[in-house]
């Protein structure tokens, strides 16, 4: 039986000459045209659809995190420390222990400890950030080489965590991870090529042929690395089998002055397979470090009592300053806002712009955990486009032990509004995060259609796979599709290029190992890519 395409039609054979797709039908349609310089494609009754792009990724981050000490998959605090202890001892006596994705449920109060490290890590120091890269696990032989100690005073919107002497215990929060990153290793360029080579396999793996990587460049508050040079040489060198667009790090401490900065890394890589052409703001940070800006404060203890309402880590006169001339320079602004008070600072920023300029530069807010109802209809009056990592909108411990406690059951109805905005038909984007969370966008698409986790995926029987979270935001099976195919090629600037099956497309195809379409609901997450074509070539499995 012939699957039904994302264009609309039915196809059993696609034809391919170069990097575009010349036909779209039936076997007989296809066979015509055979010919030495086209690629045939038999779907053999499986379901094609344009490739998946991603519009929030940190994919040499996350491919270089992989081939480091990897936690990501892992649960609890025993196999955390097993699998470090495993990687530390293979490692040179002066040699760092670097990686990353621990999750914070996994310790109390979300804190892991500088003593647990020191067991097990034989010596070494060790910079381990968890799995959304706002905290990192520090042990007690880093704080040294980095000089902080019970006197180092908080940085702006960070934080140390401490014991009761006040000495650092070995979790650091948003900026406060820079004390550490600062004294780490230079990561060389063989190894930022190698987490490249890595992201593209993993990425390739999952159908996904195009991007936005949402920080390239030096975010030392934070220890993020500067990958702008190995896209560069990647897409120079030939072998970037993926289209990209950068988004370039926004240091908040250097306001407008930065921008010739930032329009000379443009000029470096203006067109072709990478793109600079975007800007990365970090407006606030996250809730479960009591860092995401929130129009009312966080309750308890870790809230201060009542009175914290979380950081703006940009001040609104700054931002809009800011916006107003990377927009007249013809930047795109890709912004980081999870409290609903940077949300609707964020929106003030995109609406000063003006009428004329609302829409003209893509300008996409990521993550959107927290939307006041009265902000909901700006995004379509203002053309700003929403851009959410659907995997999180679940049940998980995460949101059930250090979120939803610590802002109350109420604005709970606030969370990842992502029908609400498709239905006010404001635009909407999907991407992963990842390392983050799971690059895989079908488990993400589950999620966006389910409100949940896939039993494949997350722990069966409990609340992540059972009970979906908000339902009433759920989004049909091609509303979520588009989200990750055309959306992302629109936020991108390609979709005269991708994100649609048609002749004429540039060849950017995956192959599903069933019909999401046709199947229950429930099933889409034990979908895997069976074939993935990025230009012509296949990247991914085998015709």
């Amino acid at each position: 039986m012939a699957s039904p395409s994302a264009a609309g039609g039915f196809a059993e054979a696609i034809a391919v000459q170069g990097d575009t797709i010349v036909s779209i039908g039936s076997n007989d349609d296809i066979d015509a045209l055979c010919g030495p310089s086209t690629r045939v494609v038999d779907l053999a009754g499986r379901l094609a659809i344009p490739a998946f792009g991603d519009a929030h990724v940190h994919a040499i981050s996350a491919g270089l995190e992989s081939l480091r000490c990897n936690l990501l998959g892992l649960r609890s605090r025993k196999e955390y420390l097993d699998q470090i202890a495993t990687y530390a001892a293979a490692l040179p006596a002066d040699g760092w222990v670097l990686g990353g994705g621990w999750a914070m449920e996994a310790f109390p109060g979300g804190v892991p400890t500088a003593t647990d490290l020191d067991a097990v890590c034989g010596g070494r120091p060790a910079f381990i950030p968890n799995k959304d890269h706002h905290s990192a696990w520090v042990n007690t032989l880093a704080l040294e080489r980095a000089g902080v100690d019970a006197s180092t005073p908080d940085p702006f919107a960070g934080r140390i965590e401490r014991d009761e002497q006040g000495r650092p215990s070995g979790a650091l929060h948003e900026s406060a991870m820079g004390l550490v990153a600062r004294a780490l290793p230079e990561t060389s360029p063989e190894e930022l090529a190698s987490g490249l080579r890595a992201a593209l396999k993993r990425l390739h793996g999952h159908g996904i042929t195009h991007w936005q990587d949402a920080c390239v460049g030096a975010a030392g508050d934070i220890g993020v690395i500067d990958t702008f040079d190995a896209y560069v040489a990647a897409a120079n060198d030939g072998w970037l089998s993926a289209r990209v667009r950068g988004a370039l790090w926004w240091d908040r401490t250097k306001g407008v002055d930065q921008i010739p900065h930032l329009q000379g890394r443009r000029e470096i890589a203006p067109n072709g397979t990478f793109r600079a052409t975007t800007i990365k703001m970090m407006v606030d940070g996250v809730c479960e470090t009591f860092t995401a800006a929130m129009s009312r404060a966080y309750l308890g203890e870790a809230g201060q009592n009542g009175t914290h309402r979380g950081h703006l880590f940009i001040e609104p006169d700054e931002l809009n300053e800011a916006v107003r001339a990377l927009d007249a320079d013809g930047f795109q602004v890709h912004f980081h806002a999870i409290g609903d008070r940077a949300v609707a600072t964020t929106l003030d920023s995109i609406e000063a712009l003006g009428e004329k300029r609302w829409g003209v530069n893509r300008h996409h807010i990521a993550h959107l955990q927290f939307i006041a109802p009265s902000d909901l209809d700006r995004f379509n009056k203002i053309g700003a486009i929403a851009n959410f990592q659907p995997l999180w909108a679940c049940n998980d411990p995460q949101m059930e032990e250090l979120t939803i406690p610590f802002v109350g059951a109420d604005l709970t109805d606030w969370q990842y509004s992502i029908g609400s905005l498709w239905n006010r038909r404001a635009r909407v984007v999907f991407g992963s995060d990842w390392p983050v969370s799971s690059p895989d966008p079908l488990q993400e698409i589950h999620v966006a259609v389910n409100r949940m986790l896939s039993p494949r995926f997350g722990r069966p029987g409990t609340d992540e796979t059972t009970k979906p979270f908000r339902p009433d935001q759920a989004l049909s099976v091609a509303d979520a599709l588009e989200s990750f195919t055309k959306g992302v090629a629109y936020v991108n600037g390609d979709e005269n290029l991708l994100g649609v099956l048609e002749m004429g497309r540039r060849a950017d195809v995956a192959v599903l190992s069933q019909d999401i379409f046709r199947i229950p609901a429930t099933d889409i997450g034990d979908t895997t890519v069976d074939l993935t074509i990025a230009g012509g070539a296949v990247v991914h499995g085998d015709e």
